[in-house]
Parts: structure tokens; sequence; C-alpha cells
């Protein structure tokens, strides 16, 4: 079986077939002039075909309400000791939140939570309302229903990294529902991971 009878078609898969992938074009290679980055489109369609979880990041800011944000850029770090890392928008208010509480939670979602993900991506104020959740036992912390797992942290430190912030994050709570699917995303829409 051929990887095109394999992987159906998608509307990046233009962007993404050899020889257009790679055009040979002359670079200057000189070490003293780094290389422009690439532009906004090639980034989006390379980094698009990376399939990731689909998370939502949690916090409450000072005066106790849960905030939250639809985030895929989550990984772990270490084990010893326990950290992962979540990239946030700079324009994010859930950024805010989490710099002043110090504590946040990541809900990695389960495949039947397309609408929660597409919740906590939109401007919407009243986003807690739309969801079943409840509090950490560790943190206090957002935790949602529909999840495959979460992991409730302490901000351990934080890295400005160009439009985002890197948090990284120190497990101190979390748990998983061994019989749930994740949620993932790859070029541009939602897709179920097979087991």
């Amino acid at each position: 079986m051929s990887a095109r009878e394999a992987f159906p078609a998608t509307s990046m898969d233009a962007e993404c077939t050899a020889p257009d992938m790679f055009p040979m074009t002359e670079v200057d290679h000189r070490p003293d002039r780094p290389p422009p980055s690439v532009d906004s489109h090639t980034f989006r369609t390379v980094m698009g075909s990376f399939a990731s979880g689909v998370c939502v990041v949690t916090t409450t800011d000072g005066a106790g309400v849960p905030r939250g944000f639809t985030c895929s850029a989550v990984c772990s770090v270490s084990a010893e000791p326990p950290l992962l890392l979540a990239g946030v928008s700079n324009r994010s208010g859930t950024l805010a939140a989490v710099l002043v509480r110090g504590r946040f939670a990541v809900n990695m979602l389960d495949h039947n939570a397309r609408q929660v993900s597409q919740v906590f991506a939109s401007p919407l104020p009243d986003k807690f309302d739309r969801v079943r959740w409840g509090r950490g036992r560790v943190s206090g912390m957002p935790v949602l229903a529909d999840v495959v797992a979460h992991a409730e942290c302490e901000l351990e430190r934080t890295v400005p990294a160009g439009d985002h912030t890197l948090l990284m994050g120190r497990l101190i709570g979390g748990g998983c529902g061994p019989d749930r699917l994740p949620l993932a995303y790859w070029r541009g829409g939602y897709a179920e991971v097979l087991r």
C-alpha cells in the first residue's frame, strides 16, 4: 500500500509534496550572515504537519475566576523533577492569570471533546459555563471532565519565546482515564488516534 493510499488527501497536500517541498535555490551559507526565517505560511504548513495532542490549560485569576485556553504546544521536559512545558500567546488573558496565581492545570482532551477545544479556542467570556469541570485535588486548579489525563502544576519558570511565553510547570498532581483515547490535531483539523 502506498503512502497516498494509507493517508487520504488533505487540503495541505498540495503544499507538502515533492519536488516543490524542497525547492533548489541558491543559499548564502556564510556563518557571519544567518539565513532569514521562513515566512508565516511556510512555518504554519510545516508545523501543522506535526500531529499533536489537544489540551486546555486552565488556572484561576486573582479573584478565583477560572481561566483557560486551548493549547497544542505541550510536552514533557523532565522526569526528575517532573516538568512539562506549555506555550501560551503573550496576548492571552490566561497568561496573566497564571503569572499571578503561580499554578495551572493541563487538561489533555479525549477524542469526544472537540466542542470543548473549540470553546476554549474562542473569545467567549463564559467558557466554564459551557463545559463540565471540577477542582484539582492538589492545586485547586480547574480540571475538565472530558480528558484522557490532567496534570496539576506549580509554575517553576517562564521563558520568553517570540510572540509566546513558555510555561515550565512542576507536576504536583494529576490522573488519567485508562480507557479513553486522546483528541489530536493535524494539518488544520482534528484527528483521532487509533489503537
